[in-house]
Order: C-alpha cells, then structure tokens, then sequence
C-alpha cells in the first residue's frame, strides 16, 4: 500500500492508541493486539502502537493501518520518542504503515538530524508522522518533508501550551498554516473534544487513555465517587 493510499484510510477517522507500560495490568503484545480489535470492532479506523513487538502483533492479527513508535530514553536527549535510526529500522522490519517520531525542537540522541528519519521512513516506504508541541515545530517537520503532523506533545514540553485538556487552539493553527495532514492527539477525554477538532480541521483524532489505559479510566470514576461521598457526608460519611 503506498503512502497516499494509508493515509487516505485514517482521514476524518479516529485512531486508537493501544499502549500500556512496562508497570501496567495490560502490558504485553497479547493484551494490546486484544484492546486493538475491541477498538477495531467499536469503529477505530487505524492503532497507534508502541514498540516492535506490539506493531508486529498488531499487524498479524488486524487490517488496520498501525502507527508505530518506540519509546527509549537515551542519557543525552529528553527525546524518548523513535528518537533515532534505530528505532526507525526496528519499526519498519515491525511493518509499521506510519512510523510516529518526536519532532520538537529538542536535540536528539548522537546529534541525530529529524530529516534523517523522515528520509529513512521514506526511503522504505512508510508515512513519517510528527510528534509535535507547537506550531513553529509543526510547520518545520512540514519543511522537511514530513507526511503529516500530530499535536501529542503540546504540554509535554516546558515551552509548550500547559492546559488539562487538548490543545484544540494548536489543532485549529496548524490544520489552518501547515501544508500536511494535521492530527488532533493528546489529552483528548470526550466525545466532545474529538467532535470540535474536526470542526476546527483535523484530519484524524487519536484517542488513547481514554480508551486503552482502564486504570486511569477508573482512577476518574474513583475520584469523582470520593468527591461526591465527601461532598455529601463531609467527615461523617459512612464506612
């Protein structure tokens, strides 16, 4: 499948992100390739995948469009997502269709230059999609020849917009400046919220805690519960 036509399949979609950590109840390629069909069945039109052995799983068992990344921390950069070549080999022998890479402004690993990635995704075919956090990084990813750009990381950088929920005034920038695809990703918890990024020209949403993380989703529920028994029974509240 060439790279117009993947993309061409999320457009005015939502894209799960099926991932789960090392310390969390649903961590494994098992796991993940089953929260991907549940979220293939409820209407998801692509998944974003973290690590080599989820994309592959992933692949083999869905039809879907996978995003690939790998998260890595390296000693000599804050950047932590498909930080270097590496990864990008990792991923694209993985079959990743759209390979997911930090495009902040921050240095990368060993000097490495963002345009050596988004070549080397090219170079073997597959859609590079940008990480970004602001529009300045959106609109340089896109002068270096990116596929598409997605907002994940505004508020995970110190310069970045720091608000609670997405940043739906970077959405509504960039899909307006930037010549590529724009993404709406990051922080997204409503309906709603995936409702207004298309209004405001989103391409695609990605949706991922959610959907996927079951613990933070009923650590949300949790909170409102003792919220609600404190507002009504104050101290005096039953055991």
């Amino acid at each position: 499948m060439g790279m117009e036509a993947v993309l061409s399949k999320v457009q005015h979609g939502l894209i799960v992100s099926c991932q789960a950590l090392p310390d969390e109840p649903l961590h494994g390629s098992d796991s993940m390739v089953k929260m991907a069909r549940a979220a293939q069945q409820g209407g998801a039109v692509a998944i974003r995948a973290n690590g080599a052995a989820d994309v592959h799983a992933i692949k083999q068992a869905l039809s879907l469009p996978v995003i690939g990344l790998i998260k890595r921390d390296y000693d000599d950069s804050d950047i932590y997502i498909t930080p270097t070549l590496r990864e990008m080999e990792e991923l694209v022998d993985a079959g990743a269709d759209i390979i997911a890479l930090d495009a902040t402004s921050r240095p990368r690993p060993g000097g490495c230059k963002l345009k050596q990635l988004i070549d080397y995704a090219h170079g073997h075919g597959v859609v590079s999609m940008a990480d970004i956090s602001t529009l300045e990084e959106a609109l340089h990813a896109a002068s270096l020849g990116i596929s598409c750009v997605s907002t994940t990381l505004s508020g995970y950088t110190p310069y970045s917009a720091q608000i609670d929920g997405p940043d739906l005034e970077l959405v509504r920038r960039a899909s307006e400046l930037v010549p590529v695809p724009l993404i709406a990703e990051g922080k997204i918890h409503e309906p709603a919220q995936v409702e207004e990024a298309f209004r405001l020209g989103a391409y695609a949403v990605v949706v991922g805690s959610a959907i996927t993380r079951p613990q933070l989703i009923t650590q949300r529920f949790a909170d409102a519960a003792r919220k609600a028994v404190k507002c009504i029974y104050g101290d005096d509240r039953p055991n």
